[in-house]
């Protein structure tokens, strides 16, 4: 009978950039189970919405993560408003759906860098971290902030952008977009990526269904679950929107996915900016969250779905706050894909679920 090994991966490993641990089952080389853990850098941040203003919590929502920081606020903000029965400016709605596309490239682009340098393509994770820059360049014009931005607050955006430097971010990106082709090309064509990544770590759509996968993730096996199809806040306001898919299902079709929808985040940007409305950017919201009133909101995020929920109390402090985020509903689907891998193909199936601990801890 063939003896089986356990081995760990992680939670500090040179090939990933967040501390996810697996105890990988061996049977030779090929993974027969793949047990994960998290716990590593909980926070307990949910736990201090009953000691921050409601409307001030949104600086700590949006430290849940620094990759995903836009997302967050823009979730809580919207939650916020929700739970109130308020509805932001119009234009703060454009503004809001303008900077969270750019927080999507800038989050993919990311990834592709990362993605790169683990599977040993040095030169691509330097040309992408290269092009990443010039997202942030825009996030510290505007607001102050690279990472962390401080933008969008319930009510509305705390700055406006004038026209401008609207016409400035998309002259920027028709020419940032001709230089991105160039490294889309190598992601999707070049033989040395596609040996690596073709084939490996396959997720049927049903799979992903039964799993609860979402994001592109879900996208790259068929599934086109967006939440930017139900149009709120500034989507609402796009001509039409489809989703990037694709059927094929392994790392490779995840890589596609997430190449393509760069392009289609510079489309709706360059779209919204050229019909944004005048007018305010802000109200004031009044008032505290009646007690025992509930409200619920969801974000597509650059790796998918999350979910937040809010329970208020009568007071300026909530009573419950909660984010579900879409690396907690992918990490099963990654555990399924890892069954059957060579031990070799592990940081690659692991990177292409594009993990954001910070996010599922908390």
């Amino acid at each position: 009978m063939a003896t089986k090994t356990v081995i760990p991966f992680g939670p500090q490993h040179p090939v990933l950039p967040e501390p996810v641990h697996l105890d990988l089952v061996l049977d030779d080389e090929t993974v027969v189970e793949a047990v994960p853990q998290i716990g590593f850098i909980h926070r307990g941040l949910e736990s201090l919405v009953d000691k921050r203003d409601y409307k001030r919590f949104v600086y700590v929502a949006e430290r849940i993560c620094g990759i995903c920081s836009f997302g967050h606020s823009l979730g809580y903000s919207e939650l916020v408003e929700s739970l109130m029965g308020f509805q932001a400016p119009e234009r703060a709605q454009y503004l809001r759906a303008i900077f969270h596309e750019l927080s999507r490239i800038h989050s993919h682009v990311l990834w592709l860098g990362l993605a790169a340098d683990a599977f040993g393509f040095e030169s691509l994770f330097m040309h992408s971290w290269r092009l990443r820059e010039r997202i942030l360049d825009v996030f510290e014009a505007c607001t102050g902030g690279r990472v962390i931005l401080n933008f969008c607050e319930p009510g509305g955006i705390v700055r406006d952008v004038e026209a401008t430097e609207l016409d400035g971010i998309v002259d920027m990106l028709a020419t940032w977009r001709g230089e991105y082709g160039q490294i889309a090309n190598t992601f999707l064509n070049d033989s040395s990526v596609r040996s690596r990544l073709c084939g490996v770590g396959h997720l049927s759509r049903e799979e992903v269904i039964e799993y609860g996968c979402v994001g592109p993730m879900a996208r790259a096996s068929g599934y086109a679950n967006d939440i930017r199809l139900a149009g709120i806040g500034g989507y609402g306001h796009l001509a039409e929107f489809a989703p990037v898919t694709s059927d094929e299902g392994d790392c490779y079709a995840r890589c596609k996915v997430r190449v393509e929808e760069v392009l289609q985040s510079v489309d709706i940007i360059t779209e919204l900016a050229g019909k944004i409305p005048e007018g305010p950017v802000f109200e004031d919201i009044k008032g505290k969250p009646a007690d025992g009133a509930e409200a619920i909101t969801r974000v597509e995020q650059p790796r998918g779905e999350a979910f937040y929920y809010a329970k208020g109390n009568g007071t300026m402090n909530l009573e419950r706050f909660r984010v579900r985020t879409p690396t907690t509903t992918n990490i099963p689907g990654m555990a399924m894909a890892l069954r059957g891998c060579d031990l070799a193909d592990v940081p690659n199936i692991i990177m292409t679920i594009d993990p954001c601990i910070s996010c599922t801890e908390r």
